[in-house]
């Protein structure tokens, strides 16, 4: 190869592998800003059940049809709207016995089950819905929700607390980096309202006293992620 070629050759080779100027990226301090709000749940959502045992088929499932039908009228009457109760899930499962002397398992009868998700949209009636629910039948209960329906408006005023929280924190890394912060380039939202708070039943079969239940309060909280430019010529 020639010199002026084998020249040209390391020149060109060297401008790819040389680092970018600092003049061709953006100057911008990027930070994140988090703010809360409480509220307190406005729904409940509950999940009850019914099984029934009998030696057929047949006779399991004849008795838990005719059980939940107890249940769902007694849900009706105590004003809760067809539209928010909802069959979760139906089995029928034979159940078997084991004969320790020879290891067989022979079937002994069977078990019906029905379940049903139930929301309530006034939340100081749960303790109410579930004694109406135990006091029609239903044998199995479990996974109480509570949620706030309205959470993106609630989070309106957050997402404003949440910008100027990230402007405090970028204005903090200017002063340190003796730089003038300028226009935010770009705003995203990370995360979001957090899980939904479940709330535990204390005594969920006892009829008697009435069911204990604590719908608390829960917090959301909203994530941005800003850009903000550097001035220049500072």
């Amino acid at each position: 190869m020639k010199k002026p070629a084998l020249l040209a050759a390391v020149l060109a080779a060297t401008l790819l592998t040389a680092p970018a100027r600092a003049e061709d990226f953006p100057s911008a301090i990027s930070v994140s800003g988090e703010a809360s709000v409480s509220a307190a749940p406005d729904l409940a959502q509950i999940d009850a059940g019914v099984a029934s045992d009998a030696k057929t088929a047949k006779e399991a499932s004849d008795a838990n049809n005719a059980a939940m039908g107890k249940v769902l009228l007694a849900l009706k009457g105590a004003g809760i709207a067809e539209k928010d109760y909802q069959t979760s899930r139906l089995s029928l499962q034979p159940q078997y016995s084991q004969n320790k002397s020879t290891g067989a398992s022979p079937v002994t009868g069977f078990r019906a089950s029905n379940r049903v998700t139930v929301k309530i949209r006034d939340v100081t009636k749960v303790a109410s819905i579930i004694d109406t629910l135990v006091s029609a039948g239903a044998n199995d209960i479990g996974n109480i929700s509570f949620e706030v329906t309205q959470a993106s408006k609630l989070l309106d005023d957050a997402r404003e607390q949440a910008v100027a929280d990230a402007r405090r924190k970028a204005e903090i890394y200017a002063k340190a980096a003796g730089v003038t912060l300028g226009a935010p380039l770009s705003v995203t939202e990370g995360g979001g309202p957090v899980p939904l708070f479940k709330g535990r039943m204390a005594a969920p079969m006892a009829a008697a006293p009435q069911a204990a239940v604590a719908p608390g309060e829960e917090t959301l909280t909203v994530t941005v992620n800003v850009s903000w430019a550097i001035k220049q010529g500072q």
